[in-house]
């Protein structure tokens, strides 16, 4: 299965979907995953004497219905012991279901700015609302002796001052002062760096690896610029397949134990792994090791 195939795998199982192929009787199926190969491809059993069709034609002669797309893949529901194969055109997604999948970056940024507000503009809608409801007049407060003041509680308090961090002399800053709670790492070194003698990265992106050796050896350069003492010759830097997170994950751990071994070196396992992702959607949610 190619990374965008899992991709969409893995945004569409566990949605329900109604069928429309059958107007008379609309089934609601649960998606377990899509198939790899497409709807005039997908060939499965129709009985006992092990007659085959594809699901293409099966529709075609079953339903009278002629897909328009027959090239896309299929979803899968039923179970694994008895799979349901459904082409993806005469399927509707059930409207109201609730989403459990973790949210993306960009989501989660669009909800956090619908609802955040600033100090003053929440104040001001807080003052609005306790206006309009009016709650000195209402009878259920009154007959529990509750009073409201329509404006904010005042409460002193102190802004503490913000304390200097200190970096390394060989830095070309030894003392900052952080501003609104931030500060960087431009032109420091860490006052105490630590150690990492043995690691590994694994990515999931399918790109040249070329760019992934690149990327992981700017990166330890800019570790150790920065103070730390890091190994620049990794365990492994290993392509790893999207569609099998988990074994891959496995594959590594298993070669860099006996890597580890044979070298005879101080640590017996990976002291930090580099996962490098297709997207941050939470792939990492998918494996549970």
């Amino acid at each position: 299965m190619t990374p965008l195939k899992f991709q969409l795998q893995g945004a569409l199982k566990g949605v329900r979907v109604e069928a429309t192929h059958t107007p008379n009787m609309r089934r609601r199926y649960k998606i377990i995953g899509i198939t790899s190969q497409f709807a005039s491809q997908l060939m499965f059993t129709l009985d006992e004497q092990g007659a085959t069709k594809s699901v293409a034609q099966y529709f075609r002669e079953k339903y009278n219905c002629i897909l328009v797309y027959d090239s896309l893949p299929c979803i899968k529901a039923g179970s694994d012991s008895k799979p349901k194969y459904l082409p993806m055109e005469v399927c509707k997604i059930v409207n109201g279901q609730r989403y459990v999948k973790k949210l993306n970056d960009r989501q989660v940024t669009q909800i956090l700015r619908s609802t955040c507000m600033r100090p003053a503009e929440r104040e001001q809608s807080i003052l609005q609302l306790v206006k309009k409801n009016n709650y000195n007049i209402d009878n259920y407060a009154k007959d529990f002796a509750i009073v409201v003041e329509p404006n904010l509680t005042i409460v002193e308090a102190r802004v503490l001052p913000t304390p200097r961090l200190k970096y390394h002399d060989s830095g070309h800053e030894k003392m900052c002062q952080p501003s609104v709670g931030q500060w960087n790492m431009i032109n420091k070194r860490m006052f105490v760096g630590g150690t990492v003698d043995a690691w590994a990265c694994i990515s999931f992106c399918g790109h040249n690896g070329d760019i992934v050796h690149s990327f992981c050896y700017e990166l330890v350069s800019i570790f150790n610029n920065m103070g730390m003492v890091f190994n620049q010759n990794p365990v492994d830097i290993y392509a790893g397949s999207p569609a099998e997170i988990e074994n891959s994950l496995r594959e590594l751990h298993r070669q860099s134990i006996e890597f580890l071994k044979r070298r005879n070196q101080k640590h017996k396992q990976l002291q930090l792994l580099i996962v490098v992702l297709p997207d941050d959607k939470g792939s990492y949610g998918m494996c549970p090791v």
